[in-house]
């Protein structure tokens, strides 16, 4: 593959310059996904060690969600069933509302939307770090807004991310044209790691 088909890395990057075998050189050091620590639809915890050497898509939603929330589902429900079985290739959605997303509510609602196994993760944990990492790190907006549908305004997007914690892509989660360009992508993310 040439490096053309690569998918784009996204978010900041800084230069940083160091010196190797005596000289001076000058590289990219691309935003990535920080650690962090969450609890699972099945009680366990979830770090970022969890999705080492597999690429994921994460969003974010939660399960009383009035309006965008149901679209998502299907249409991650997609993802999930294309890529089913695939041991490089993980799922993670974030609930916004972890005041009433606990382990139990997440757990009967993947149940409901037939997931079983690990390879879709749904998570809750402190409200706080969860918007700051949509926010800071996902580049989405996840935060509580009395006046939204829901009391909780967030994005649509779905959130590609490599092996690596780098973000190589984002799509609109809430249509068909989004989530096949996504299934496109991760197909080519893929064969970035083919020897």
């Amino acid at each position: 593959m040439s490096g053309n088909d690569k998918l784009p890395i996204l978010g900041q990057r800084e230069a940083v310059t160091k010196t190797v075998n005596g000289k001076s050189v000058t590289d990219s050091v691309y935003q990535s996904i920080p650690d962090f620590k969450f609890v699972s639809q099945y009680g366990d915890t979830v770090t970022a060690k969890t999705l080492d050497h597999k690429i994921y898509v994460a969003d974010f939603f939660f399960t009383s969600c009035p309006t965008i929330c149901p679209k998502m589902k299907v249409q991650l429900k997609r993802v999930y069933e294309r890529f089913k079985g695939n041991p490089d290739v993980m799922l993670l959605s974030h609930t916004i509302d972890p005041v009433h997303d606990s382990v139990s509510v997440l757990k009967e609602f993947a149940q409901n939307l037939g997931v079983t196994g690990r390879q879709w993760l749904f998570v809750t944990g402190d409200r706080d770090k969860i918007y700051e990492l949509g926010q800071t790190s996902y580049m989405v907006t996840a935060q509580a807004d009395s006046t939204a549908p829901g009391g909780v305004i967030h994005s649509g997007a779905f959130i590609l991310v490599d092996k690596d914690k780098h973000i190589r892509g984002i799509y609109d989660g809430t249509t068909e044209a989004g989530v096949d360009k996504l299934m496109t992508d991760m197909d080519r993310l893929l064969a970035e790691y083919k020897p």
